[in-house]
C-alpha cells in the first residue's frame, strides 16, 4: 500500500508532464505549419537569389560580379528594413484596437525575424570577401538606393513635364481657335467692300473742305459789316417802265404832264 501510495502521485505528475510535452509539441508544429502556409510579408528576395546562384556557379565568376551582388542584396534589405520600421508602430496600434487579426501580426513578426537573419548573413559574406567590409557594406548600399531613388524621381518629374508641356500645347491651341471663331463672328468691315469705304472717306474729305471754307469766310464777312453767314443786301432802285413814247407810266399808268 506505502508503494501504491508514493507511485500515484508519480504517474499522475509523469502523465500530467508528457501530456503538456505532447499538446506543446503538437501546438508548435500546428503554429509552424500555419506560419508556412500564410502568404509572406515581402515578396521573394530576387538579390538573395541572384547572388546564391553566382556563388555556386562552376566554375566561379569573378569576385568583382560577386561583390555587385552582394551589394544589391544589402541595398534590397535596407529597403525592406525601411518599410518594416514604419509599419511595425501602426500595425502595433492597430492590433491593441483589435482591427487587424493575429495572422497579419504573426506575417509581420516572420518577416521581422527574417530580415534579421538576412542581415547577420550579409555581414558574413562581406567580412569574408574582405576584412571589416561588413561594417560600410550598408553604408555603401544606402547610397546606391539613394541614387536611384533620386534617378527615378528624375524621371517622374521629366515625364509630369513632358505631360503638363502636351497638356499646355492644347489648351494653347484650343483657346487660339477660340479667339479665331469669335473675331470672325464679330461685325468688322471686310476687305471684300472697297466701294463703301472710299465713298465714306470722300464724304468726310468733302465736309472737312465746306467747313475749311466757312471758316477763312468768316473773317472777311465781318470786316465788311455784316454778320458771319449772312448775305450781303445790294440797294436796288426799283426801274418804272416807259411808253413807246419815252414817258414814264405813274401809279395807274397815266401819263404825266
Amino acid at each position: 500500500m506505502a508503494k501504491l501510495s508514493i507511485l500515484a502521485p508519480l504517474v499522475y505528475i509523469a502523465v500530467l508532464v508528457g501530456s503538456l510535452a505532447v499538446f506543446s509539441s503538437l501546438y508548435r508544429k500546428r503554429k509552424a505549419n500555419r506560419a508556412a502556409s500564410l502568404e509572406p510579408w515581402f515578396p521573394t528576395h530576387t538579390a538573395r537569389d541572384v547572388y546564391l546562384t553566382l556563388l555556386h556557379m562552376d566554375p566561379p565568376v569573378p569576385a568583382s560580379l560577386l561583390k555587385a551582388a552582394l551589394l544589391r542584396r544589402a541595398t534590397e534589405d535596407i529597403h525592406r528594413i525601411i518599410t518594416i520600421r514604419s509599419a511595425k508602430q501602426a500595425l502595433a496600434q492597430l492590433l491593441q484596437r483589435g482591427s487587424i487579426g493575429d495572422d497579419l501580426w504573426t506575417r509581420f513578426t516572420a518577416a521581422e525575424k527574417e530580415i534579421e537573419e538576412e542581415l547577420r548573413d550579409v555581414v558574413m559574406e562581406a567580412n569574408a570577401f574582405k576584412q571589416d567590409w561588413g561594417a560600410t557594406i550598408f553604408q555603401s548600399a544606402n547610397e546606391m538606393l539613394l541614387n536611384e531613388k533620386l534617378r527615378e524621381r528624375a524621371a517622374e518629374v521629366t515625364t509630369q513635364a513632358a505631360n503638363e508641356r502636351a497638356w499646355w500645347d492644347e489648351k494653347r491651341e484650343r483657346v487660339q481657335r477660340e479667339l479665331l471663331s469669335s473675331a470672325s463672328d464679330s461685325p468688322v468691315i471686310s476687305s471684300t467692300t472697297p466701294a463703301n469705304f472710299g465713298i465714306g472717306s470722300a464724304r468726310s474729305e468733302e465736309e472737312e473742305l465746306v467747313a475749311d471754307e466757312e471758316k477763312t469766310a468768316s473773317p472777311a464777312a465781318t470786316a465788311g459789316g455784316l454778320r458771319p453767314g449772312t448775305p450781303s443786301k445790294a440797294t436796288v432802285r426799283p426801274q418804272t417802265p416807259t411808253t413807246p413814247g419815252g414817258r414814264k407810266k405813274g401809279k395807274r399808268g397815266t401819263p404825266k404832264r
